[in-house]
């Protein structure tokens, strides 16, 4: 059984919204309830995508709403070796295999008919079986593959705390891309594991990926944490929090005349029947671990 340790793990690519800042509140809560550790990853494998300065305002905002983290920041594009290691024991395994396809076939491919086997927009697996002709002429092509794990449609059962038992069909994932980068899924996996996270607090829309994290944990040995599956913060048309929605940042609340405090509460509020429901009403108010809010709890 995994422990009760947590994590945040935003991708430094923008300003983080409302929805996070609650998703990250939440996991917070969850993780000092139980008297766990609460980490904090920079999911910055994404180079591309990376903005100067985002991480430094995405961790300026957690200390404002008075959250601390235990230990360094980590960030994932200084972890290579670990999911270069993970990545050899797959392919050791026999359970990896090149894909050349691009973003359009794949999505050609997913949309053509299917007879309902395969779930909606899965990758239909046009690569998993090519014979070495056909990778060889796919490789004098010159186009670069990424690399996928074999999932072959199993389908698997993810125990979430909140949205309770769900089963899913899973695709072959990208485990690394063809830029060389590894990808999201094989990442998260290694470093939830080598982290030692034994609960995964986020958002509700990626449950989906939660089996096939759980798949790849698996094969490699590793254990898999326990999944809160959060519902998403809404604007008051119903639909999914978005920069339409007006001011969804800290700093475009603060701008409004809101103290962090004030938006604090606003975000707990909005969150009150989980709060509730797990027990979470207990934890001392945050900034009541120190005197600066600006200050995270971080090991030597």
């Amino acid at each position: 059984m995994p422990g009760a340790d947590g994590r945040f793990a935003p991708s430094p690519t923008g300003s983080l919204h409302l929805g996070n800042l609650r998703t990250a509140l939440l996991g917070w809560r969850f993780a000092r309830s139980a008297g766990a550790r609460f980490l904090v990853r920079m999911e910055d494998l994404d180079r591309a995508r990376v903005r100067a300065g985002s991480e430094a305002e995405q961790l300026a905002d957690l200390a404002a709403l008075g959250l601390d983290w235990d230990g360094p920041v980590v960030r994932q594009s200084e972890r290579a070796e670990l999911y270069a290691e993970a990545l050899a024991r797959l392919e050791a395994d026999g359970l990896i295999y090149p894909c050349f396809c691009t973003r359009a076939e794949i999505r050609e491919a997913a949309s053509a008919p299917h007879g309902g086997a395969r779930p909606e927009g899965a990758y239909p697996g046009t690569c998993a079986h090519l014979s070495a002709r056909e990778r060889a002429a796919r490789e004098r092509a010159g186009r670069p593959p990424a690399l996928r794990f074999r999932a072959g449609e199993v389908a698997v059962t993810v125990e979430d705390r909140i949205a309770g038992a769900r089963t899913f069909r899973v695709d072959d994932p990208v485990v690394r891309r063809n830029d060389g980068a590894f990808a999201y899924h094989l990442a998260v996996v290694v470093d939830d594991a080598e982290q030692g996270v034994g609960e995964v607090v986020r958002g509700e829309d990626l449950l989906p990926s939660a089996a096939r994290q759980v798949l790849l944990a698996r094969a490699l040995g590793l254990p898999s944490p326990r999944y809160a599956h959060v519902p998403l913060m809404r604007g008051p048309d119903g639909a999914r929090l978005a920069k339409r929605h007006g001011a969804v940042t800290l700093a475009e609340r603060r701008a409004l005349g809101q103290t962090p405090a004030q938006v604090r509460a606003a975000l707990l509020a909005s969150a009150r029947g989980l709060i509730e429901r797990f027990g979470l009403e207990s934890v001392p108010d945050p900034f009541a671990f120190r005197t600066d809010p600006g200050r995270s709890r971080r090991s030597p």
